[in-house]
């Protein structure tokens, strides 16, 4: 069974838009945790946009080792420390020791993660292997973010990381425009497919992530073996569906 890990990415977001301290973020990790999540996700950036460096450690310290649910912190490996208290993203994961670090190459500036690392560039494969190098021999395992290309699938076992993180957003871009089952949206889970059973082949674990939700995903885990899922967005969107009729009873009940 493939794992999910749900990224509380938009929690935070949802609370610094305010201000203050709702909606609480380790209270809904707890929610989330006794959902039955098999993991949590957060991808602090510099500029502390959403998930804080504070977020960080006290996510840390609610699951405080578990062995049943993963910890999984993603993010740029070359971002440095700021001025607002970022630490930068290395020193924050050695201070947590996360279960799992993936490693990402977006900007500092950028909205979302909308492209893999391109290990066929010498400096970029070196620099990697470097941080991957590092974070293993702290015990902390290493998923690199990844486009569904052979080539970068060969670099990766290369590399000596342990999984890759296949980005899953093209094709579901091409799902949006054309239907689930189109043939451009099955020419491009084709590739994915490659990937995965190239990346079995080479003895390299498969994380994915990136748009995913309840209208693609088992659609998407079909193609083989994927080790997990991490979604956020559209999970926390799904969320305001399944629960604000809830939400509206609770306060008539209390007006009432």
């Amino acid at each position: 069974m493939t794992a999910l890990s749900v990224n509380v990415n938009k929690v935070a977001w949802l609370r610094n838009a305010r201000g203050g301290s709702k909606p609480d973020l380790v209270e809904c990790c707890c929610t989330i945790v006794e959902a039955g999540t098999n993991g949590l996700t957060v991808h602090p950036r510099p500029d502390q946009r959403h998930i804080r460096a504070d977020d960080v450690h006290a996510i840390a310290k609610f699951l405080n080792g578990s062995q049943s649910v993963e910890y999984n912190i993603e993010g740029n490996p070359e971002a440095g420390p700021q001025e607002n208290g970022y630490p930068g993203f290395l020193d924050l994961v050695n201070a947590v020791r996360p279960t799992q670090c993936t490693l990402v190459p977006d900007s500092s500036d950028q909205l979302t993660s909308d492209h893999g690392f391109d290990l066929t560039d010498s400096k970029v494969f070196s620099k990697v292997q470097g941080h991957i190098s590092k974070l293993k021999s702290q015990g902390i395992r290493v998923s690199i973010f990844l486009d569904p290309e052979e080539e970068q699938v060969r670099q990766a076992a290369e590399s000596g990381t342990d999984r890759i993180e296949l980005y899953t957003g093209p094709w579901v871009e091409l799902t949006e425009t054309h239907g689930l089952e189109s043939a451009a949206a099955e020419a491009s889970l084709n590739e994915y497919r490659t990937a995965v059973e190239l990346a079995r082949t080479l003895k390299l674990g498969v994380n994915a992530g990136h748009d995913l939700n309840l209208a693609n995903l088992k659609k998407f885990c079909s193609i083989g073996q994927v080790d997990e899922v991490s979604i956020g967005h559209a999970l926390i969107s799904d969320a305001l569906d399944c629960g604000l009729r809830h939400a509206v009873q609770k306060y008539l009940e209390q007006l009432n």
